[in-house]
């Protein structure tokens, strides 16, 4: 029998499947599993920083301070006196592992934030923003909610692995997009961390003053003046909580059977 040699028909190796359809179900496919590929070592970071204790975290990040932050005057009242109100709000946490110290950002928007080894950073725009002390001990103390519940360090760790990552797939460098990385991560306290941190900050403000008036003062002020809209809009970007945040500490308060009227402290500047 004689092979005779056919030419193969034509469209043989042509796929019936568009070609944007196919290279989205690739692009789709690839991000799947980068996302699972992150997501497990989120998971997995996360367990290990339950290993590291609060002491040890104290002393890995003792006197750090973030390469981008533009802090005030060392001579400033305002950081002294803020200061001082931190560790007299701490004086009722006895066994709090950190010692905590406060930095001012000179920037205009408000703001506050925890930070690992016991820093607390509060903006120039918020402090110029509250308008007794019992306002500005709330906030103190909802970041002291966060240390106390180490929600900070479990999200610095997301942050960590964040910023390997997209370096590895990028192939960018990893000390640039670290910084970044973390800093988002900071921003996504969940619901249940931001009310835990708001429980903490009314118990140590009602242990400090016998009562938790004008604890949420700033929030309801932000509430009805649209010319301070973006402030609160700043404070929830790391703060992310929905309107009736207000109503929740309003019903904690209840709940506990914490006076919400008293004396109120002017601030010291």
């Amino acid at each position: 029998m004689r092979f005779v040699a056919k030419q193969p028909k034509e469209g043989i190796n042509v796929s019936d499947t568009h070609p944007l359809v196919e290279a989205g179900t690739l692009v789709a496919g690839l991000t799947a599993i980068f996302v699972v590929i992150a997501l497990a070592l989120i998971f997995m970071i996360e367990v290990a920083m339950y290993f590291v204790s609060a002491e040890d975290e104290a002393k890995l990040f003792d006197n750090w301070l973030p390469d981008d932050l533009i802090t005030v005057s060392p001579d400033d009242d305002r950081l002294s006196e803020a200061q001082l109100l931190v560790d007299r709000l701490v004086g009722h946490w006895p066994d709090a592992p950190y010692e905590f110290r406060v930095e001012i950002d000179d920037s205009e928007i408000s703001n506050a934030m925890a930070l690992p080894g016991g820093l607390i950073i509060v903006t120039q725009g918020l402090l110029d923003q509250v308008e007794s002390e019992n306002e500005l001990a709330f906030v103190l103390g909802h970041e002291l909610g966060h240390f106390k519940n180490r929600d900070h360090f479990r999200a610095l760790g997301r942050g960590i692995v964040l910023s390997v990552f997209f370096a590895a797939v990028t192939g960018g460098d990893v000390a640039s997009i670290g910084i970044k990385a973390a800093d988002i991560t900071l921003r996504g306290f969940s619901r249940r961390q931001e009310t835990r941190a708001d429980e903490f900050g009314l118990l140590v403000v009602q242990s400090e003053y016998g009562h938790v008036d004008e604890a949420w003062r700033l929030f309801e002020r932000w509430n009805v003046d649209d010319s301070r809209l973006i402030d609160f809009a700043a404070y929830l970007s790391t703060h992310p909580e929905p309107r009736d945040r207000i109503e929740d500490m309003k019903r904690h308060a209840e709940r506990e059977g914490w006076p919400v009227e008293g004396d109120i402290s002017p601030l010291d500047w």
